[in-house]
């Protein structure tokens, strides 16, 4: 049997946002029956980043991704954030596949983001804040695109650079962008962070009634991107609830016992299955968001398939 190498170029070719919201939303509605198989991430920490290995099962497919995270790498010419997934016959555990997750990252984040407005956001929402403007504010934009009716963004960056690029792709996409001070850009229906910062950046106060927060930056243990008081006082969900408390947007506030395990409503996948209820009315709802592995495998399921049907990728033999 041989295996099939697809790389980014050829990934970027065979998924779609349309595919990669509809297998998230799969992938987290399977979380919520507890119909998936997925241990927390493993992970090894180093002085400028860290790597992660997070295996997952789900509707017979299996298989682990490897992805890292350098804040720095810009300096050296590399992404943030750069992954291989390795996709396996659960039957006999032979490699079909190994392919460039990078991509598969970037646009299933972006669809868990989508995902999470849709349920957690009001929805007739029409103006979108962005607080970083990185490769990850590209394909949330997408992914609410495809959801909602987006008339404005607003967005704020450290990098004016990052900032202009990314209101030059909002017109392109035919939406109306403007960078502005973070607290303006806080006034907004729907609220992506999407920072690797290390300290609460967005503060209560600059936060309307009503908004939805995707907290999307903090995954790994010490990060946070919000005002614990907004945790405090808000609606919360959280991807899953072993992965989020150990390195999500609510870690710290755990841990410093500001918030306790028990006051986090429940999961986005809960939500979707009807087991929990979402928005209630016009209270901060937050969804925390770490990223899930069977997110990976439920979108790599789809980029196998498609790369099966259009003979596409290079087949080697690997043993």
């Amino acid at each position: 049997m041989e295996t099939l190498i697809l790389t980014q170029k050829e990934v970027k070719t065979l998924l779609t946002m349309e595919d990669a919201l509809k297998a998230v939303e799969h992938a987290f509605e399977m979380h919520g029956f507890n119909a998936v198989q997925m241990p927390a991430k493993i992970y090894l920490e180093f002085e400028k980043g860290d790597l992660r290995a997070m295996p997952a099962y789900l509707d017979g497919k299996a298989g682990v991704k490897w992805v890292n995270s350098h804040p720095e790498n810009s300096k050296v010419g590399l992404p943030t954030v750069m992954a291989l997934l390795i996709y396996n016959d659960p039957e006999t555990g032979f490699p079909l596949a190994v392919m460039d997750a990078t991509h598969i990252t970037n646009m299933r984040t972006g669809a868990a983001g989508g995902i999470a407005s849709k349920y957690l956001a009001k929805p007739n929402s029409k103006v979108l804040g962005f607080v970083g403007c990185g490769t990850q504010a590209y394909t949330q934009l997408v992914a609410h695109k495809e959801l909602f009716d987006i008339k404005k963004v607003k967005c704020f960056d450290i990098s004016k650079e990052k900032s202009s690029r990314f209101v030059e792709f909002c017109e392109e996409e035919g939406i109306h962008a403007e960078f502005m001070e973070i607290e303006e850009v806080c006034n907004c229906d729907i609220l992506i962070t999407t920072t690797p910062s290390r300290k609460p950046i967005v503060k209560k106060e600059w936060i309307v009634e009503g908004t939805h927060i995707n907290a999307i930056g903090a995954d790994a243990p010490g990060k946070q991107e919000l005002d614990s008081e907004i945790i405090k006082d808000a609606r919360v969900f959280v991807d899953d609830r072993v992965q989020a408390f150990h390195s999500g947007e609510v870690n710290v506030p755990l841990s410093k016992g500001i918030i306790k395990p028990e006051d986090i409503v429940g999961t986005l996948g809960e939500v979707i299955t009807g087991r929990i209820k979402g928005r209630q009315g016009d209270e901060i709802t937050v969804f925390d968001s770490t990223g899930l592995a069977i997110q990976d495998i439920a979108t790599a399921s789809i980029v196998f398939q498609r790369a099966t049907e259009k003979k596409i990728g290079t087949k080697i033999s690997f043993f």
